[in-house]
């Protein structure tokens, strides 16, 4: 399958894989697959270590057998549901009958596949669930965040840790257009059609002297989120 462009949490960290299934082959290879677009899989073999790393981290996206050893997957996902979350769920089982499907996608899965399958279509259907619930958010949402870093579109708050920052109108612009990029290598010809909405007459100067600005509110006596890219730019990403 082509390479396609990696999927981040709105924050900018890796997207999290709840696999719930009691074959050590299987998770292995799926774990293998999502660990190349760069996601982080947390691994279940029962219903009940299921429910116990879902409350832990909040998955981004759950796959689930049907039959589990305690459990089933259906019972798994009635309780998840309950939970409050609406989490893109793939049933990944060996009942292949109709039936089965109609009954695991009217309990609430959004998708469902059947054993044995294509690693490359399990990815594709799951970057496919991912893209969904992220178009399903409100685009009236104005806070942005990366890492430990907020930014409210309507209020104009800025806060890192929950510690208020305080910056001019043009050091706000600035960070807006690197929380709306985060892990994105900008140029600096970026970074001024779309700050300052003009060419400057060609003066990139600018853009380093807004981001040395930037830098030392958002990183003076913390770890970095703001770094610059020899040759490119400048990125903003979660703090490592």
């Amino acid at each position: 399958m082509a390479r396609l462009p990696r999927l981040y949490r709105p924050d900018g960290s890796a997207i999290r894989v709840l696999l719930v299934d009691d074959e050590p082959g299987l998770t292995s290879l799926v774990s293998l697959a999502l660990g190349y677009e760069g996601w982080v899989v947390d691994i279940a073999q029962n219903g009940s270590e299921a429910l116990a790393h879902y409350r832990a981290s909040t998955p981004d996206v759950v796959v689930l057998d049907i039959m589990l050893p305690d459990t089933d997957g259906l019972e798994v996902l009635r309780r998840i549901r309950e939970i409050g979350h609406g989490t893109p769920t793939l049933f990944l089982t060996a009942r292949d009958s109709i039936d089965d499907r109609i009954v695991g996608l009217t309990a609430g899965g959004d998708d469902y596949m059947t054993k044995p399958f294509s690693l490359e279509e399990l990815v594709a259907r799951l970057r496919g669930l991912l893209r969904r619930a992220s178009e399903a958010i409100s685009e009236d949402d104005s806070v942005l965040l990366v890492g430990g870093l907020t930014l409210d579109e309507r209020s104009y708050e800025v806060k890192r840790d929950g510690v208020p920052i305080e910056l001019t109108t043009t050091e706000f612009e600035l960070l807006r257009y690197f929380m709306h990029n985060p892990r994105r290598a900008l140029t600096r010809a970026q970074i001024l059609e779309n700050v300052w909405n003009y060419d400057f007459a060609g003066r990139a100067s600018i853009v380093d002297l807004y981001v040395s600005y930037l830098r030392k509110k958002l990183d003076s006596g913390r770890p970095a989120m703001l770094h610059t890219v020899r040759g490119v730019g400048y990125l903003l990403r979660p703090a490592e």
